[in-house]
């Protein structure tokens, strides 16, 4: 299977974004020494774009992710880092959309 695309759109308890971006930032070298990870980070809105933009929210950030193939995202998945970064983060969530993508 070709490279996998993810679109994770993560959404925080009010006020909470900033420490789950703390325990999202503190796995991502794990994460980053996953075999088949090309790509894994936060990003957040950007400011002063103005109509051109539709904004997530000042509690949203989503991850952009690139897999070499399904087999590596779903290897992923089932991590004990990721599992533990679940644990940690799961009470300060408001909720969690994830979108896996192929190249068209």
């Amino acid at each position: 299977m070709a490279i996998v695309h993810v679109m994770a759109v993560i959404t925080a308890k009010s006020g909470m974004r900033e420490k789950i971006l703390e325990a999202f930032r503190a796995n991502m070298p794990a994460v980053h020494a996953e075999d088949g990870c090309i790509e894994y980070g936060p990003t957040v809105d950007t400011d002063d774009v103005g109509a051109l933009q539709t904004r997530f929210g000042d509690d949203s950030f989503v991850v952009i992710e690139k897999w070499e193939s399904l087999d590596a995202l779903k290897a992923h998945a089932a991590t004990p880092h990721m599992a533990a970064y679940g644990a940690k983060v799961k009470d300060m969530l408001e909720n969690r959309v994830i979108h896996v993508l192929s190249p068209a």
